[in-house]
């Protein structure tokens, strides 16, 4: 029987030891000590706070980083706080609780619900709470039905372990009993339509676009000769989602941000995407992807997962200067290079306020970073970013939005070193199948990476300078490939072509996603 790891704020929360069960604390569980866990160990996530960048959000993501099942994902967190997924189980839900629930209220036209483990604390919600469950495999949920001419489903959330009452604890430790027992499965997904219609999100008000103008004409022409029509869209054509068979997104990603909610939509829709769901969520946070390199033993500067009381320990480990980074960042933006101990309380001051935890590294200093564009596993292009002149990273950000970036050079593949392709390719294959750019530094110790890029940087006459146009057919015919593999396994007609909307254009609908 695998070991389950229970994990709470205080030990006190969850006073059940028993045998396979082991209780920890949050604080604990992200430190290094958790690492040397067996890797079939099961993890149970009952801190009190879920929230995004909370500390109990950081134990889920390290969870997962470390090769452990956990129980709530990360992605259920984030589809719970988001009421546009929650939307797309309601309709179900809904219609089990009309056939549980039928009794008109008694006082008042309002009943809650909790669910500990799929186990209702009311009886007659045991079918309604089972597939809640099932579609979000959360520990611990609280449903709000109202009654108006019928009873409906207003809130679905997660519910605190601090939120329950006395007489509650004893159920809880007896639904945790029964669920150590049963099988462990992932949350319920929904299947989807589609082929050979692109959709290219994009922000035309992008400071830093990871694709310009050229690029994005680029791969709207490689497209169109491969037969596809790629067509660009923005954030306003979230309700148009659908019109599309496959979805490239080629806008700045982040957890918290429509990017990430219209890749959910399109992979709940069985549609191919770029940049997946799973890669946004590995690669924008640093401190899940340290420890993937970590526990996948691909080097890596030396680094160090720190929360406000231990932020000092950077200075004793690494002597300055060292790194510290924000871990939802991107474009150099939150990555500071400290050099003395003032400069470190401004950054706690800083960012502590953002985020539980923060990323301490070693300083490695080079004059330029190796860049690997990755695709399905394989290395597509390479080049080197230098450092922006008179400062120690590739992009050095001014006031008023400004910015000065380094200079670059392209190389062939078999014109780099073979230690850079390999490391970089295999740090990417940790992410999956999809478009990853892999940053490192090539030292006399060796090479290091230093982050994976889920949505890389492809501008035209940079990346593209020495492949040229092959660039854009490779990443155009990834999605032919997975159109026609999707197609094989259950044909069906373009979404688009059916509804006869496969020509609108881009703001044919003014509703947007937030």
């Amino acid at each position: 029987m695998p070991l389950h790891v229970i994990v709470v704020d205080r030990e006190s929360d969850f006073p059940w030891p028993a045998a396979g069960r082991r209780i920890m604390r949050a604080t604990d569980y992200v430190r290094e000590a958790a690492r040397q866990l067996p890797a079939s160990t099961r993890v149970i996530n009952l801190c009190r706070d879920a929230s995004y960048m909370s500390l109990g959000y950081y134990c889920s993501l390290m969870a997962e980083a470390r090769g452990h099942k956990v129980i709530p994902s990360v992605e259920v967190m984030l589809d719970l706080h988001w009421k546009r997924l929650l939307r797309i189980a309601l309709p179900e839900v809904q219609e089990l609780v009309r056939k549980s629930v039928k009794a008109p209220p008694e006082p008042l036209p309002r009943l809650v619900v909790d669910i500990f483990f799929g186990m209702p604390d009311d009886a007659r919600l045991a079918a309604v709470a089972r597939r809640v469950f099932e579609l979000f495999r959360c520990p611990l949920l609280r449903i709000e039905l109202g009654y108006r001419a019928g009873w409906s489903v207003k809130a679905i959330r997660p519910l605190s372990i601090r939120e329950l009452t006395a007489d509650q604890q004893p159920m809880l430790k007896d639904a945790l009993d029964r669920y150590t027992h049963a099988a462990w499965r992932p949350p319920q997904r929904a299947a989807g339509p589609g082929r050979y219609s692109i959709a290219v999100l994009h922000d035309p008000e992008e400071h830093l676009p990871p694709s310009d103008g050229r690029a994005l004409d680029r791969f709207a022409r490689a497209g169109a000769k491969l037969g596809l029509e790629v067509q660009l869209i923005t954030r306003a054509d979230y309700t148009r989602l659908l019109e599309f068979d496959a979805l490239f997104i080629r806008e700045t990603t982040a957890l918290d941000h429509h990017t990430y909610r219209f890749a959910k939509k399109a992979e709940a829709e069985g549609m191919p995407v770029i940049d997946d769901p799973r890669s946004i969520l590995r690669c924008t946070n640093k401190i899940c992807l340290a420890e993937l390199l970590e526990s996948n033993a691909v080097p890596a500067p030396r680094t160090l997962i720190l929360d406000r009381r231990r932020i000092g320990r950077a200075e004793r480990e690494f002597g300055y200067p060292f790194v510290v980074k924000i871990p939802d960042s991107a474009f150099s933006r939150g990555v500071f290079r400290i050099h003395a101990r003032a400069d470190l309380d401004r950054f706690a001051d800083h960012a502590f306020k953002e985020s539980d935890l923060v990323l301490a590294q070693e300083y490695v200093e080079t004059a330029f970073d190796w860049r690997v564009g990755i695709l399905e596993g394989e290395p597509l292009y390479v080049c080197k970013y230098f450092m922006a002149r008179g400062h120690w990273q590739i992009i050095k950000h001014e006031q008023n939005r400004r910015y000065v970036s380094g200079a670059f050079a392209a190389l062939a593949v078999e014109e780099a070193p073979p230690a850079v392709v390999d490391v970089a390719t295999r740090a990417a294959r940790l992410i999956g199948d999809g478009l990853y750019g892999v940053d490192l530094k090539e030292t006399a110790n060796g090479v290091y990476v230093i982050e994976i890029n889920d949505n890389p940087s492809i501008e035209a006459g940079v990346e593209d300078a020495v492949i040229k146009d092959r660039l854009y057919t490779a990443v155009m015919a990834a999605f032919i490939r997975r159109l026609d593999k999707r197609s094989q396994t259950g044909p069906r007609e373009a979404r688009g072509r059916r509804n006869g909307v496969a020509g609108a254009t881009p703001h044919s609908q003014a509703a947007g996603d937030d």
